[in-house]
């Protein structure tokens, strides 16, 4: 009798992880075609646009730590369950503001509500997927987070002129809704238990699957000393300088600095944000194949490739006056960039351990310093430099310059990077343990 062959139940939790992630970032990135409309209607100043901005993403950063954490005591299921019911009621309660300071409120308890998907994504990853797999799933996965985001400016822009900006904020909002209860009804936080799932799949996913969930206290002075923590934390500061230059400001720079029309805006945005959800697939399948367990030097040359590239296209986009072809140039920097956006995931899921939900959520809240540096950078200088009499590609060009300094940093970041986990190797499962330092 042939045995029973496994079922394939992981990969059905990947599309809903999927979903997840392609609706946090429609939600998220949204305002960025609402943003012009939204400082008309509301009479906001550049600068007063960025502390709405910059709201969402200092909550964010304040509540990943203790939400990776819910998800390492509570499991993943209650936890993103919670996350997607709460940041949906505050996207579709942002159509209700009336001024600044109720829109600040309100995005603040968008980004509270966000914070902490995507720790508890990982921790579901690191219990559903052999290591074998990982690259491949985490590209997948952060291709469709790029998706959402994609989709969101030209998506936003078109309905923006039909219902108006109130309105479009409501039908996002009711999208992760209607995720979340299919959510709770169907996931299990232990494939074991999962009663699509058969014992030759719960094999095939392997010690990972079973580990203990047992609650033990973070070595918090150990993950503080650990050099690949400091290093990894630095470098999603870096890449989210970045991203959310074009996750927050990019419609409204192609219609003040290249003078695009609204529709034609939010189509060059979601043409450059699906440029960078191909690089975060292709850059799974690059770390399955080339990177994961070869030497340390490999990490160091993908990484370092991808960002020095970033740097050199969007240098390109800032020499280019047609502005299709600048457009063209600034996605393949998106590209390049996220190419190492699935190497980060993989080394801090490797070095976190047993602690994955808040010891990546450390990790990727520092991002906020540099993602919340950008958002207010653009604004701020634009601002500035229109006080002082110049506009267009004069006033808000400089803030890419910035740009491309960063991302050399994070070029000479990865090429130096060390990979040490945060327990000694006993103290991990066996499939959590790193290939030697080379």
């Amino acid at each position: 009798m042939n045995p029973e062959p496994p079922t394939r139940t992981r990969f059905v939790v990947l599309a809903a992880l999927c979903l997840l992630s392609g609706i946090l970032y429609l939600d998220r990135i949204c305002i960025s075609a609402a943003l012009g409309s939204i400082q008309t209607d509301l009479n906001l100043s550049n600068t007063q646009a960025s502390y709405v901005l910059m709201a969402f993403t200092l909550a964010y950063g304040l509540f990943e730590v203790p939400t990776g954490r819910w998800g390492d005591r509570f499991g993943a299921r209650r936890v993103l369950t919670r996350i997607s019911l709460w940041w949906s009621v505050f996207t579709a309660l942002t159509g209700a503001c009336m001024g600044l300071w109720s829109l600040v409120a309100v995005r603040f308890l968008f980004g509270a509500g966000e914070a902490g998907a995507f720790p508890n994504v990982a921790r579901v990853l690191s219990r559903w997927f052999p290591d074998s797999e990982r690259g491949r799933v985490q590209g997948v996965l952060l291709a469709a987070s790029q998706v959402g985001g994609a989709l969101a400016p030209f998506l936003a822009a078109v309905l923006i002129q039909g219902i108006g900006w109130r309105w479009t904020f409501v039908a996002f909002g009711c999208v992760g809704v209607v995720w979340a209860a299919g959510f709770w009804s169907w996931f299990r936080d232990d494939p074991a238990t999962h009663p699509a799932v058969n014992a030759a799949e719960v094999e095939q996913i392997g010690q990972r699957a079973t580990a203990s969930a047992t609650h033990t206290a973070i070595p918090w002075a150990a993950a503080l000393r650990n050099p690949s923590l400091r290093m990894l934390s630095l470098l999603m500061a870096c890449m989210s300088f970045n991203s959310y230059i074009y996750f927050s400001w990019y419609p409204k720079y192609l219609g003040a600095a290249r003078g695009i029309a609204p529709t034609e805006a939010g189509l060059m945005a979601s043409m450059v944000l699906a440029f960078a959800a191909a690089g975060t697939f292709t850059g799974g399948f690059v770390l399955d194949r080339v990177v994961v367990g070869g030497s340390v030097s490999r990490r160091r040359w993908h990484g370092g490739t991808a960002m020095f590239s970033a740097a050199a296209m969007l240098g390109g986009a800032l020499f280019t006056q047609n502005p299709w072809l600048a457009a063209l140039f600034t996605a393949l920097s998106c590209f390049a960039a996220q190419l190492a956006q699935t190497q980060w995931w993989s080394c801090a899921i490797a070095i976190s351990g047993r602690h994955v939900g808040a010891l990546f959520g450390l990790m990727n809240s520092v991002g906020v310093f540099g993602a919340m540096s950008s958002q207010f950078l653009v604004g701020a200088l634009a601002d500035w430099l229109g006080a002082r009499g110049h506009s267009g590609r004069m006033q808000w060009d400089p803030m890419f310059y910035v740009d491309v300094g960063v991302l050399v940093v994070a070029g000479c970041l990865w090429s130096s990077f060390r990979l040490v986990t945060v327990e000694p190797p006993e103290a991990e499962p066996s499939d959590l343990r790193p290939g030697p330092t080379k």
